[in-house]
């Protein structure tokens, strides 16, 4: 039997396969960040494809702080109903559902929000400040309410009937910020030294676990590297790992990259080893020097692309999951083909506006899937030849409105 279809169990949920869909952002929820039926429609249809898992795109924990228009907001039960018909689908069809809570730090597009916070006031790169203003550094009281709010939305999550949440510790958010000496300049306990730097995390993961129970399953997205000079080491990134591991967390899916510099949208594939392209994963190399360090489940998303490639991985013992993502945006019945033996019918090409400053971003490699969820969501099938122009013009006017309305609603609450 292919490697790849054998179930596992974490706690005391069973994944009936070894592929999960990794995060990736939907948007199409309402500006109060409410779930609706395109969700439910998406994940049925992904469902209905075989997954053994999806995790949801990112889910924020403060309806102050999106990371960018339609983005869902779970921060108290406004929304239980909407959010148990989601949990509901996955368990009609048999697929463990995880819901990736996150919060933005820095990356929030100028005028989303009212204003935007991170561990320290850095700015942005001269390409990216344009587009994302300078935060506002964290006070301790608001670092200790953040931390609770994870809790909160994840207790609310179990609630609803998910079987467990991803806290989004990768790709330059919040936890990945306080991680990075490039954002985090605190000299407080939350800064400084490694030790002081995953605080955030290590807090988090335990205010979560103890307001959940003991069958919920708690999981983190955590970077390999930022591949930024100055940025996390590898050894303090080792230490991380081991950190969260000794903690007790269950599932730890490795990625990499900022928006600075996008690795996780394949923007450095480039710059991969031949050996490693072969392999076909970004990050399975560095899953098999922590597989030595950490007791946990791994799981590594990107640049997988066929059966053999996938059974690889897994018999090396170097991951335990296998996570695809922009694959399933245009295959929504892939699960149940890999497992019947064919490789990705459509091979995942950088997304191009022909607007070079447009395309040097990786908002291009998020909002042209976002398109494709849209009408999967509606019952739609897809389409890969869909014109990333044409999606990009529609992103634009989209944001217009939403910042002229969030600015509106911030003067009637002045």
């Amino acid at each position: 039997m292919s490697k790849i279809a054998e179930p596992i169990q974490i706690r005391n949920t069973t994944f009936k396969n070894r592929i999960i869909k990794g995060a990736m952002s939907e948007a199409l929820a309402n500006a109060a960040g409410e779930p609706n039926h395109l969700h439910t429609g998406l994940y049925e249809a992904w469902a209905k494809g075989g997954l053994g898992c999806s995790i949801t795109g990112n889910v924020m924990v403060d309806l102050r702080a999106k990371n960018e228009p339609g983005v869902v907001v779970v921060e108290n039960e406004r929304d239980l109903p909407k959010l148990k018909a989601w949990a509901d689908l996955g368990k009609r069809y048999g697929m463990v559902q995880l819901v990736q809570l996150s919060h933005p730090g820095r990356q929030c597009p100028k005028g989303l929000n009212k204003e935007t916070v991170a561990p320290s006031a850095v700015p942005f790169s001269a390409m990216l400040a344009t587009t994302f203003a300078t935060p506002r550094a964290l006070e301790h009281e608001e670092i200790l309410d953040l931390i609770q709010r994870f809790a909160t939305s994840a207790a609310i999550c179990e609630k609803a009937g998910f079987e467990g949440v991803q806290l989004h510790g990768a790709h330059g958010y919040l936890i990945s910020e306080f991680l990075s000496p490039l954002t985090n300049k605190r000299n407080d306990q939350w800064g400084g030294s490694i030790e002081n730097r995953m605080r955030f995390l290590l807090e988090i993961y335990k205010a979560v676990r103890a307001a959940t129970s003991n069958n919920f399953i708690v999981s983190v997205k955590l970077n390999s590297a930022d591949f930024q000079r100055g940025g996390i080491t590898e050894e303090e990134v080792i230490q991380v790992f081991k950190a969260i591991d000794d903690a007790g967390i269950d599932l730890i899916e490795i990625s990499g990259g900022t928006y600075e510099a996008p690795a996780m949208a394949g923007a450095k594939a480039e710059q991969r080893k031949a050996s490693t392209i072969a392999r076909e994963a970004y990050f399975l190399d560095f899953a098999e020097k922590i597989r030595k360090e950490v007791k946990c489940r791994l799981m590594v998303t990107g640049g997988f692309r066929t059966v053999k490639g996938m059974n690889d991985a897994l018999e090396s013992g170097a991951c335990d999951f296998i996570g695809i993502a922009r694959p399933l945006a245009v295959e929504t019945d892939l699960t149940d083909r890999l497992i019947a033996g064919h490789d990705v019918r459509y091979a995942v090409k950088p997304i191009k506006t022909g607007i070079p400053f447009i395309d040097k971003m990786a908002i291009m490699e998020i909002i042209w899937y976002a398109a494709q969820f849209k009408a999967i969501g509606e019952g739609n099938q897809p389409n890969p030849k869909l014109s990333p122009l044409k999606v990009f013009l529609n992103y634009a006017k989209g944001n217009v409105k939403a910042i002229i309305q969030g600015k509106v609603n911030s003067r009637k609450s002045a």
